[in-house]
């Protein structure tokens, strides 16, 4: 297996600079989400918190998915969409070399690590999308009722991916990091590490 080098990938500032955001956001949202029960108060700090929160959460993962729709072309989805059938059976061969203790070296967004970001994505968005809507229609100090609180209940069960997303998505940078791979140096900083 090779260490990675000059083949990980280079993402750009932009790509860096939302990546970040959406870390810092998504834990910040799914934190104050814990106290966001208070809007059927008329005092409701947490459910406001977990607003503005939200709002800045919607604002970052709705950048990132222009920026894969509109940005350069390596940074496009289209150049790294998870959901066929060549880079499914990519995740299952995965899956079946990490049963033996093994690490396939893939792009970053092939094979299982692709299928964990694009359903990570796919979470973030039904997050936002429910949590913009919340935002806008929620009367803090009645509940929600009717389809508004179909909305919630939407809200409430993608926020429960979240905690997966990260266990799989940290867990496999720390996989490709115990195994030379460290791509999630080209993600925080300028590029990989260079071995000597």
């Amino acid at each position: 297996m090779r260490h990675a080098g000059s083949n990980a990938p280079r993402y750009d500032v932009p790509i860096r600079l939302l990546h970040f955001a959406l870390a810092l956001f998504c834990l910040a949202a799914w934190g104050s989400g814990q106290f966001a029960d208070d809007y059927k108060r008329a005092e409701h700090l947490g459910f406001s918190v977990h607003k503005w929160v939200g709002v800045g959460f919607a604002i970052a993962i709705s950048l990132r998915v222009l920026y894969g729709l509109l940005g350069p072309r390596a940074t496009r989805f289209a150049s790294w969409f998870p959901f066929t059938a060549a880079n499914l059976r990519l995740a299952a061969q995965d899956v079946l070399q990490l049963a033996r203790l093994r690490v396939m070296e893939r792009k970053p967004h092939e094979g299982i690590a692709g299928l964990v970001q694009g359903l990570g994505m796919l979470a973030f968005l039904a997050i936002a999308v429910t949590g913009s809507v919340m935002a806008l229609y929620m009367e803090p100090g009645s509940r929600a009722t009717g389809w508004l609180h179909l909305v919630k209940e939407i809200h409430e069960i993608a926020q429960q991916v979240i905690p997966v997303y990260l266990l799989l998505h940290i867990g496999g940078v720390v996989v490709h990091a115990l195994f030379g791979q460290d791509y999630w140096r080209s993600m925080f900083f300028a590029g990989p590490r260079r071995n000597k």
